[in-house]
């Protein structure tokens, strides 16, 4: 019985992981193995990085707030709770926002919240 070889489906699989692997340094590129071996960690980075940007961001949305209400003497815990006391219901990305480009009716919010 002939060999079963499949130079044409393997080569196709190859050319695609080494396609993936542009931009890798030496033989992260050119080998298939060590292609193969970077391309699925990078894989592996980019699933873990989709949940941490999240967290990132979040953290980034926080530390404007807190730097934001300080400038009107009120530390950033004290203002979120003030907030769930009046009952507004705006979230820190927004919150984050205006303190950047509104200024002025960021700081006409923290005020209402205050009294």
């Amino acid at each position: 019985m002939p060999r079963a070889n499949s130079p044409i489906p393997r080569h196709r699989r190859h050319r695609k992981i080494v396609k993936l692997a542009k931009g890798q340094y030496g033989a992260r590129r050119k080998l298939y193995k060590t292609a193969a071996e970077a391309v699925e960690r990078g894989w592996q980075y980019a699933y873990r990085d989709r949940r941490n940007k999240k967290r990132s961001f979040r953290k980034l949305w926080i530390t404007r707030i807190n730097a934001a209400v300080r400038q009107h003497g009120l530390s950033y815990s004290r203002f979120i709770h003030l907030l769930d006391e009046k009952g507004v219901e705006i979230n820190r990305k927004q919150l984050s926002d205006m303190a950047v480009r509104e200024p002025e009716s960021f700081a006409k919010l923290v005020e209402s919240v205050k009294k």
